[in-house]
């Protein structure tokens, strides 16, 4: 299933790279892209929803509406 999320505070290539880390070392299946342009974080994973924004959010990230 594909999450698409909002990252507002999501600003270069080292938060990209900080957020598909932090992703793959919970859900290493997870295929991850990350639109730093867009500030989206799109996630094709079996997980839930609820545990990829719990995860984006331990690695200190906010997302938009949550």
């Amino acid at each position: 299933m594909a999450i698409q999320l909002k990252i507002p505070n999501l600003k270069g290539d080292d938060c990209a790279k900080k957020i598909t880390k932090s992703i793959q070392t919970m859900e290493s299946d997870a295929k991850i892209d990350v639109n730093v342009d867009t500030k989206t974080v799109t996630v094709d994973t079996a997980a839930s929803e609820e545990s990829i924004k719990q995860i984006i959010q331990s690695a200190g990230f906010t997302i938009e509406g949550y």
